[in-house]
């Protein structure tokens, strides 16, 4: 937790100093950056020493933990005071300031005050934090000295081929894995190969390395076996002992040799032999990259293997192990209940009156094998009644922690073994609800919001975090659910019992509290410093809060709308996620960095005055706002306008609307004048713009953007005034979505695309198939994605040397009849998605060709197109592809007069809404 807050704390301190340098005089800048320098310091410390000293300044992490915040609070706390007063001396107060001008020796005073008040407090944190800093030196001191007088005992377990590595039990479910992992054992190449065994911690990578050991074939096969537990702090002295133990080759004398002495010792011992070694629990890259290591396993090209076990894919690829990685999935239902059923029954079978409460403390499991046993185990012991087995199923997750704490470790070690900068990442993923689909690009925001990612140089934090999440998922700690459109993870999960321990953990360190009661329902005195509302009752979260400071994030799962309270109105206030509330409603944060909404309208008003009060939050990261009300179109066409103060949100990163507004003209540039050019050199999103305008004078102030999204309305007589050409100037811009409200056939003839553009998406438009030459051109084009009669004809034929790098297609209530294409059209592709389009006839032949294509999905089509998909997927088949994917959805849309139906049905819902668009701006003026 200390370190989270110290890289938290350096992002205060950096802003402070470097954006709002105005607000400070001459000796807090000189404190400030002190500070600065000493945390930087602490950072350092924690980020680059070794586990073993890590662990002996545990007794001062909370104490880390806890300046940082105080010096944080006593920060930000003092820069809302100056803040607020500068803007009320600028703003709405200024009639106030005028009439106590007399009395303006009294505001200095004060002023005077305050800054005596603020350098004492954080003086005395400095006080502390160099306190710290000079225990850990001397912490660190004390453990080099000690390190030298004695050495650390290895934890190694050695296990020879004539002992059972795992202890004998009930094994299910890896018969298909067990068959792989042989077949990779035994056949293949004659060089000398490892095979690795990659997934989370209990999630039975031991137990199938130990059925494979123990196979009587292998044994058969092989002249020598190993095995040794390596662990994390292994020893190689003691781990070379132990592989020639497990050859019998083992003596006395040789506990005195050198590490140089046994490797020769091994290597001999292997040469000319057939052999197997298992490497059991393998967490260090490192061991790998030692040339001893290395050097022990002779190659004598006669298909010699080594089996290793490991929770990190990077010590497999650094082990060379031989693609791909077995990677380890959790047990199906079936499997699951077999392996229950045996730990808890034996033979027998179980009773009909506790197989329903039974599969649930199954279900709840998910299939993690370790957890089934420990449970199992459990249920063993005691009395076989409904009543014995429901007060366990109530309370599974404490159940389990608390009876073994083998299991508990087991799961403990992935997070414990975690660097510092992931650790709080992975223990922020606890606010989610059990069961989350998380969406990766709200997790990357709320990261960056909540000041976990570490600035680095010429990467944007975005690119940091999601290195952090690719880290996390090679660690087996984050499973992928769900993958973008040109590949990159979109939605993640966590297992629900490693949340558990999460959730135990947050508990521990104050990290964040749980709760189910509403804002408007929180006890009296609730406080907390991230405060994650659930549906459901947790029982980690008690009526009790840890911290004495009001929420500085508050994260909202509820169903239901939410109503404000004054917790809203703490003005260190920095996330808030779906809170209910609009903007306006918010009186207190400046310092909020994360805001994100539904607006439920009662008319235009709601979202006016949601938009005009956004730039109270000068801090503001992420601005993502929904609509609650059913009519509410995403291209409403009566104006809805951005505040010109949205040119002075320099911290802007995403804006997301979902309804269309415009964006005014900035302020025209004075050098050195009050509207001087200010650049939003960290905005990269920015949707959904109306009528959008492509002049210089907005494209050179977000020229770092790479998501767009834009909405036009009837197509004007001259598209000159949108400048679209100036387009190209954008050329960070990487997706781009643009909505039309009626046709605007002449649209991409007025357009000039920048080149870096990798996914491009049209809704409504009525845009002529001749035209797609222009899309077709672009060099990076990846995703295409047309919805709503984008485009409009019976026949699209693309030339050829078009969409040379397309990846995804997505053709979605289109009225295309007839497309004539072939593999040289789209030689890149991969995934070809079909919705709605009731008119196609069939897919071309020539896409079965395309050697890249992974799937194909087809939903409420024609029945020949249907056919004509499955006909690809035997062509695929046909060449070798057997993981080629055909998905069908027929539904009530398989007839082809209701299907014409209910889409006739859908475009007059679509006319209807612009219709009452037309209405209310006509009564709007």
């Amino acid at each position: 937790m200390a370190y989270a807050a110290l890289v938290s704390l350096t992002h205060v301190l950096d802003q402070t100093l470097n954006r709002d340098y105005q607000y400070l005089i001459l000796g807090e800048k000189q404190q400030i950056a002190s500070l600065l320098e000493k945390v930087s310091f602490l950072q350092d410390f924690l980020e680059n020493s070794s586990q073993k000293n890590i662990k002996t300044v545990e007794c001062l992490e909370s104490q880390i933990r806890d300046a940082a915040y105080k010096a944080e609070d006593i920060i930000e706390s003092h820069m809302t005071d100056r803040i607020c007063e500068e803007s009320a001396s600028h703003g709405d107060d200024r009639i106030w300031h005028i009439l106590t001008k007399p009395f303006a020796w009294a505001r200095h005073a004060l002023a005077w005050f305050g800054f005596t008040i603020f350098f004492h407090k954080l003086e005395k944190v400095i006080k502390e934090i160099d306190s710290i800093k000079k225990r850990m030196e001397k912490i660190k001191d004390e453990s080099d000295f000690h390190d030298q007088q004695q050495q650390t005992k290895s934890t190694l377990h050695v296990r020879s081929s004539r002992n059972d590595p795992g202890g004998k039990g009930v094994v299910v479910g890896f018969d298909d894995d067990m068959l792989e992992i042989k077949t990779r054992l035994t056949r293949g190449s004659s060089d000398l190969q490892t095979v690795a065994l990659v997934g989370m911690g209990g999630i039975g990578k031991t137990t199938l390395a130990q059925k494979v050991y123990d196979d009587a074939f292998i044994e058969y096969h092989f002249d020598i076996r190993a095995w040794v537990t390596v662990s994390q702090n292994y020893n190689l002295q003691e781990i070379l002992l132990g592989l020639l133990d497990c050859t019998k080759k083992l003596s006395n004398e040789m506990h005195n040799e050198s590490i140089d002495k046994l490797v020769e010792l091994l290597y001999k011992t292997l040469k000319g032999t057939r052999y197997l070694i298992v490497m059991d629990d393998v967490w260090d890259t490192k061991f790998w990259d030692d040339a001893s290591v290395k050097s022990a396993f002779p190659n004598d090209k006669n298909g010699s293997r080594i089996m290793l076990t490991t929770r990190e894919e990077k010590v497999a690829f650094s082990a060379n192990s031989c693609p791909p990685l077995h990677r380890m999935r959790f047990l199906d239902e079936e499997d699951s209940w077999k392996l229950f059923c045996g730990k808890v029954f034996g033979e027998d079978c179980c009773p009909p009156e506790l197989v329903e409460i039974g599969t649930k403390i199954v279900q709840h499991c998910k299939g993690l094998p370790l957890a089934i046993v420990v449970i199992g185990g459990l249920l063993s012991k005691l009395t076989r009644t409904q009543h014995e087995w429901r007060n366990v199923a109530e309370n599974l997750s404490l159940v389990i922690t608390s009876n073994d704490e083998r299991y508990s470790n087991i799961l403990s070690l992935s997070h414990n073994n975690l660097p510092h900068h992931l650790k709080w990442c992975f223990l922020y993923m606890g606010v989610f609800p059990e069961d989350s689909n998380i969406r990766v690009s709200t997790l990357v925001k709320l990261w960056i919001s909540e000041g976990f990612i570490k600035l680095v140089q010429f990467k944007r934090l975005e690119d940091v975090a999601y290195e952090y999440l690719l880290d996390l998922v090679e660690r087996s700690l984050i499973m992928i659910s769900e993958k973008s459109s040109i590949g990159k993870i979109k939605a993640c999960k966590i297992h629900d019992l490693l949340r558990d321990l999460l959730l135990i953990e947050a508990k521990k360190e104050s990290f964040f509290h749980v709760t189910n009661r509403r804002f408007d329902c929180l006890p009296q005195g609730t406080s907390a410093r991230r405060l994650s509302i659930h549906k459901k009752i947790y029982i980690y979260s008690g009526a009790e809060i840890l911290s004495t400071s009001l929420p500085r994030s508050i994260l909202n799962f509820l169903v239901e709308r939410c109503s404000p309270s004054k917790v809203l109105n703490s003005r260190l206030l920095r996330v808030l996620h779906k809170a209910g509330a609009r903007p306006n409603n918010i009186l207190g944060p400046v310092n909020l960095r994360y805001f994100t909404a539904t607006i439920y309208s009662d008319g235009f008003g709601s979202w006016e005055r949601s938009l005009e009060s956004i730039h109270k939050f000068r801090n503001l990261q992420t601005l993502h706002l929904h609509q609650g009300s059913f009519y509410f179109s995403s291209m409403r066409l009566f104006p809805l306008n951005l505040s010109p103060e949205i040119w002075k949100m320099t911290q802007l990163r995403h804006v997301q609307l979902e309804a269309a507004v415009n964006l005014p003209d900035p302020p025209s540039a004075e050098i050195g004048g009050e509207n001087s050019l200010i650049v939003l050199e960290n905005l990269q999103t920015l949707s959904l713009i109306k009528n959008f305008r492509c002049i210089d004078e907005v494209l050179k102030r977000i020229s770092k953007l790479k998501k767009l999204g834009i909405c036009y309305g009837k197509e004007p007589t001259d598209w000159s005034y949108y400048c679209l050409n100036n387009l190209v100037d954008l050329d960070k811009l990487e997706a781009l979505k643009c909505f039309f409200c009626w046709k605007s056939p002449s649209f991409l003839k007025n357009v000039k695309f920048p080149e870096l553009l990798k996914k491009l998406t049209f809704v409504h438009g009525n845009i002529p198939w001749e035209d797609m030459t222009i899309v077709g051109s672009l060099p990076n084009l990846q995703v295409l994605k047309l919805r709503s009669h984008a485009f409009l004809g019976p026949e699209w034929e693309p030339n050829e040397g078009e969409f040379l790098q397309l990846k995804f297609l997505l053709l979605e209530n289109v009225d295309l009849k007839y497309w004539r294409a072939d593999s040289i059209h789209f030689p890149k592709l991969e995934r070809l998605f079909i919705q709605l389009c009731i008119h196609l006839e069939e897919i071309p032949s020539g896409i079965g060709e395309i050697t890249t294509l992974e799937s194909i999905e087809v939903y409420y089509c024609r029945d020949s197109l249907v056919s004509s998909a499955k006909k690809i997927q035997e062509t695929q088949k046909s060449f070798g592809y057997d993981d080629f994917q055909v998905r069908i959805e027929r539904g009530v849309f398989s007839q082809p007069s209701l299907m014409c139906k209910v889409i006739t049905i859908m475009n007059f819902v679509i006319i209807l809404e612009k219709i009452i668009d037309k209405l209310l701006e006509a009564h709007h003026k």
